[in-house]
């Protein structure tokens, strides 16, 4: 069916506008945060590149017990690197409403654009710090090139649409009530030690192989390794557990977002 042309030309302004207000939300958010002293926007992913490089000098001084034979900086950029995904995420958005209530006074800004712009900027600092990090590694020959580039891809992207809705749902909740930023804080890191950057779930016995399974980002972490190192990294994970998931959470986020905004007051 053909789109009348009064449509398509709006259809495009539209998302003209969108795309520049969620470009003018990112600047801002990077500007706040990082300033423009010292290496400015640069810390966006050299504070996640440092944090995944101290853990990895910590294990490999430490000759840590992971429950595989994979390399141990090939472990832990891959454990971690993902925690900075999935955990980061959601404290950016906790409160993020309060902080900007000001902006919604301008007609083009809405309550999903602002837990956006935050998502896009953590996911960017993560991404590069991985990327860069894996360069490195394979350069300096401490750790080879992934074997499927793809999967690779596909299982970082489960973990970031984990994070990203997990985040947006907690970001709006917590417009309601307090509690949310008081509970998050030590549920992450009662859910980090679950979350499969320590271990593989082969590893485990099978009652806890089926426990840690219900936990989403498992099947994204696990995924990525499949991606990296093959039938080496003997990885459990189901697609058809972990999509579903996402798809619920994902209409749970929005339905929350919907109501912040029928109520949420500019200041």
């Amino acid at each position: 069916m053909a789109i009348p042309v009064e449509q398509s030309g709006s259809f495009g302004r539209s998302l003209h506008v969108q795309l520049r207000v969620l470009r003018a939300l990112f600047m801002r958010e990077a500007l706040t945060r990082y300033g423009r002293h010292n290496i400015g926007f640069l810390w966006l992913f050299v504070e996640p590149m440092t944090f995944t490089l101290g853990v990895t000098a910590l294990w490999t001084a430490t000759r840590a017990v992971h429950g595989s034979d994979l390399p141990i900086v090939a472990f832990a950029l891959t454990g971690y690197s993902s925690v900075l995904l999935w955990r980061n995420m959601p404290g950016r958005c906790i409160g993020a409403l309060w902080a900007n209530l000001s902006l919604l006074y301008h007609r083009n800004i809405r309550v999903l654009d602002i837990f956006v712009a935050r998502l896009l900027l953590e996911f960017g600092g993560a991404t590069i710090s991985f990327t860069v990090l894996s360069v490195i590694f394979i350069s300096i020959g401490w750790l080879d090139p992934p074997l499927n580039l793809l999967e690779v891809v596909g299982g970082w992207l489960i973990i970031a649409w984990f994070g990203s809705v997990m985040a947006i749902l907690l970001g709006a909740l917590s417009h309601e009530n307090e509690l949310v930023d008081k509970l998050w804080h030590p549920a992450s890191y009662l859910i980090f030690p679950l979350s499969g950057s320590a271990f593989m779930v082969d590893a485990l016995p099978k009652l806890a192989q089926d426990v840690v399974l219900w936990i989403p980002m498992v099947h994204g972490v696990e995924i990525v390794r499949e991606g990296y190192f093959g039938a080496r990294a003997r990885a459990h994970y189901d697609l058809g557990y972990v999509l579903p998931f996402c798809l619920v959470l994902s209409a749970l986020a929005l339905m929350q977002v919907r109501k912040v905004a029928a109520r949420v007051v500019p200041e």
